[in-house]
């Protein structure tokens, strides 16, 4: 096979247009009198690019710069400056752009699948769940970008996404999430730095320790609806539960007989099954909730429980504002800090407080041992009726509030 000619000219597009192939050679590389090292490539079919060559690394490289119809010859010949300058200061580009492709190749959604696997051997199974929402879900448009190429600015757009359509906890929730990703993505070598730091949280976090005032409280019944949420709102106050096990609560938990609601094992956050006596005010609230036909979830519609928390807390809190009262910021679990703090005011005890909240530590672990769901039955009956005629009189005390 022969070998192709390359020889040197003065460049100009009308010499570069005019450029042939010899007959019988697969390519052919003309040179820049001008640029040593600076040439096209005439292939066989007539196509043309920019190449560059320099020595590096005591290698000789060669590079392509882009075809001769799409790069203007200035910029060609300046790109062509710009390698063998880098090239002659101790760089070497060629190195630097298989890195690049390198870099490229290492992608948020892969790398955010190994990050799951190990995450999933060390967090708790709620923990990872959340951590696993966000990632795969909220940080979903992340997924075929190079890591590289994730930036503060791209973060800090999605995070007012996720705000607006998720609500100001859940960006920075997905915040930290994602924080801690690209955490370990550094020590793994795979990120240089972490696009999250500096970046502004949606919303001040209330303390984790944050009890609402009876005034408050007060003022969070009487802003709530007839509808879904303000039923579960109310609900949250009277039984002190968490927000998922009344949001996805099922008719056929409910004994109005007994005045019993029992949560099923699957539905509890420890794993254990949860009798939570209803008061009258929470049977009441029950008894007036609207049941869908073919459907034995109490609240929300479609195939799971109540969705729209976010949008919902928002429109309530505005109501809120609406009637000039003064609520500092509170979030849903508050309620069921609330609710402990003034029962132990009442002269509750502990372990009957716990039992209520369904806790398998502190009193109950210590003084009642191995907890069993009749365990202070009647205890938490008394308790959850008192509270209720609490509730009855600080709504009294705050009418109109």
């Amino acid at each position: 096979m022969c070998l192709p000619v390359t020889y040197p000219m003065r460049f100009t597009r009308q010499s570069v247009a005019e450029l042939a192939l010899p007959k019988g050679k697969p390519y052919v590389i003309v040179w820049d009198e001008a640029l040593p090292g600076f040439g096209v490539r005439v292939n066989e079919g007539g196509s043309r690019v920019w190449v560059v060559q320099y020595r590096a690394s005591g290698k000789s490289r060669r590079e392509t710069l882009g075809r001769v119809d799409t790069v203007p010859l200035d910029e060609a010949r300046k790109a062509a400056k710009a390698k063998m300058s880098m090239a002659q200061l101790g760089g070497d580009p060629h190195a630097d752009k298989a890195a690049a492709r390198a870099r490229a190749a290492v992608t948020f959604g892969p790398v955010a699948d190994r990050y799951l696997k190990r995450a999933k051997t060390r967090l708790k199974r709620r923990s990872f769940e959340e951590v696993e929402r966000h990632l795969v879900r909220h940080w979903a448009p992340l997924k075929g970008h190079a890591l590289h190429n994730v930036t503060r600015a791209v973060v800090a757009a999605r995070l007012g996404e996720i705000a607006s359509a998720h609500g100001p906890y859940a960006s920075n929730r997905a915040r930290a999430s994602l924080s801690a990703f690209f955490t370990w993505a550094m020590g793994e070598g795979l990120a240089e730095i972490n696009p999250v730091i500096g970046t502004n949280k949606a919303t001040e976090e209330v303390s984790r320790d944050h009890v609402i005032r009876d005034a408050e409280l007060a003022a969070i019944w009487n802003a709530c609806r007839d509808d879904d949420y303000g039923r579960i709102v109310r609900l949250l106050i009277l039984t002190a539960q968490r927000r998922d096990e009344v949001g996805a609560m099922d008719a056929e938990e409910i004994d109005e007989v007994q005045a019993l609601w029992a949560i099923p094992r699957e539905r509890t956050k420890n794993g254990l099954p949860h009798d939570v006596p209803l008061s009258k005010a929470a049977l009441e609230i029950l008894h007036d909730a609207p049941r869908r036909i073919g459907r034995s979830l109490v609240f929300g519609d479609g195939t799971g429980g109540f969705q729209g928390w976010s949008k919902a807390k928002a429109r309530l809190d505005k109501r809120i504002a609406e009637t000039g009262a003064k609520v500092r910021p509170w979030r849903l679990h508050d309620i069921r800090r609330t609710v402990a703090t003034r029962m132990g005011d009442l002269g509750i005890q502990p372990h009957v407080i716990e039992a209520i909240l369904n806790h398998i530590s502190g009193h109950k672990a210590g003084v009642a041992g191995i907890y069993n769901r009749a365990t202070y039955a009647q205890e938490k009956r008394k308790a959850l009726e008192q509270w209720a005629d609490h509730l009855a009189s600080v709504l009294e005390e705050n009418r109109g509030g």
